[in-house]
């Protein structure tokens, strides 16, 4: 998977919902850059993901099967991976 440049990650991050855009806006302006390219591609899988999906991960309604996106919802949540 190609990574996005930053104007492409940031319009990504705009979401149909509001609780989601107030996420992943401030992660992207504040970590992104300074991640590796295989956390960036996993934040990009992230980013594909359906918004109902991506809601009930971080609002802790459901666990994400994929433990690679698992423990980038952690991170985007702010709470150390494990």
């Amino acid at each position: 998977m190609e990574l996005m440049n930053i104007a492409r990650v940031r319009w990504a991050c705009r979401r149909g919902m509001l609780e989601l855009d107030v996420l992943f806006q401030p992660f992207v302006e504040n970590f992104y850059q300074e991640m590796s390219d295989q956390d960036k591609t996993v934040f990009i899988r992230l980013l594909e993901c359906e918004d109902p999906e991506l809601f009930a991960w971080f609002m802790g309604h459901e666990v994400c099967p994929d433990a690679e996106l698992a423990r980038m919802v952690v991170k985007v949540r702010g709470r150390p991976a494990p």
